[in-house]
């Protein structure tokens, strides 16, 4: 006898009856039931999803869509069964070596784009706990006259950020180094990353591990993403008290540096930039969440705005 996902799909029907019977099964998995099926299917008939929706009337079940429902119903996220996922205006590789980039990291993206409408565009970018390649080959995307430089720990990330560049066609603009920002000297590392010779940076993207230990995630993250880019010690400020304080040898003096933070951490992480003799600012995402805080030369002081 045929159970779950196996006895859904145990014949073959129209897309438009599958990618129903698909949202109906994924309910109780996923937030955005109906968007996964329709994702996976156009993965499986190889085209985009609007133009599989274009041609729905004339399409069939492709063979693998159960089998792909099924990774899903066993909560594998559907960036990992794809092996793609959009963030800004291109489309990363992505697999279980990386974070999956969310659409609220796109907060720093559009900081930077803010920051610099009023300036010189940056020239020299860089990434620190770069992953995927996401925010470094973003910022390329929009400053086509820069150079970046995205550094990470983990070796398998950086194969990935290489990729992606190449394929999206940055790899002329960007380098990529495996730094730890745990070691000593990290900092001297970086900054002679452009051709051996000290350079600062216009633009530094950080988004660093910075959930608490213990902190209860979905079973599609627990299960599924690395946790070294997850989870950060104690109250999740480690990483940030380990970078900032670095910073001034590495950004620009018109320079800016954006920080991903977690819903809790602002007035925290403020206060490291403040000490480190920052002028700091506090952005939200579009859902009305903390989420950046950006870090300028200036007068030491806090300010905080809301986006």
């Amino acid at each position: 006898m045929l159970h779950g996902a196996n006895a859904i799909f145990m014949a073959r029907h129209r897309l438009s009856t599958a990618l129903q019977r698909a949202a109906a099964a994924l309910n109780d998995v996923s937030d955005t039931p109906r968007l996964d099926a329709e994702l996976l299917a156009a993965h499986e008939l190889g085209v985009g999803r609007m133009t599989m929706l274009s041609r729905m009337p004339d399409l069939q079940e492709p063979p693998g869509f159960a089998q792909l429902i099924a990774r899903r119903l066993a909560d594998e996220p559907v960036a990992y069964i794809t092996g793609c996922q959009p963030f800004w205006d291109i489309d990363l590789r992505v697999s279980p070596g990386v974070l999956i980039p969310r659409s609220d990291s796109e907060t720093l993206i559009e900081t930077a784009q803010s920051h610099f409408a009023a300036t010189s565009p940056p020239r020299r970018i860089l990434d620190l706990g770069t992953g995927s390649g996401a925010l470094l080959l973003a910022a390329l995307s929009l400053y086509h006259d820069a150079y970046g430089a995205g550094v990470d720990a983990s070796m398998a990330a950086l194969e990935i950020a290489c990729e992606n560049a190449q394929r999206l066609q940055l790899g002329s603009r960007c380098t990529f180094a495996a730094v730890n920002w745990r070691d000593d000297g990290w900092a001297d590392q970086v900054n002679a990353l452009h051709n051996g010779a000290p350079a600062l940076f216009d633009l530094i993207l950080c988004n660093p591990p910075y959930i608490r230990q213990g902190t209860q995630l979905s079973a599609m993250v627990d299960q599924y993403e690395p946790h070294e880019a997850l989870y950060a010690e104690l109250d999740g400020l480690d990483n940030y008290r380990r970078i900032i304080p670095q910073i001034p040898q590495l950004l620009s003096p018109h320079g800016i540096a954006c920080f991903e933070i977690g819903f809790d951490q602002a007035d925290a992480v403020q206060q490291l930039g403040a000490i480190a003799g920052f002028e700091t600012a506090l952005l939200h995402d579009l859902s009305g969440q903390p989420r950046c805080i950006t870090l300028r030369h200036g007068a030491c002081g806090q300010k905080s705005r809301k986006t």
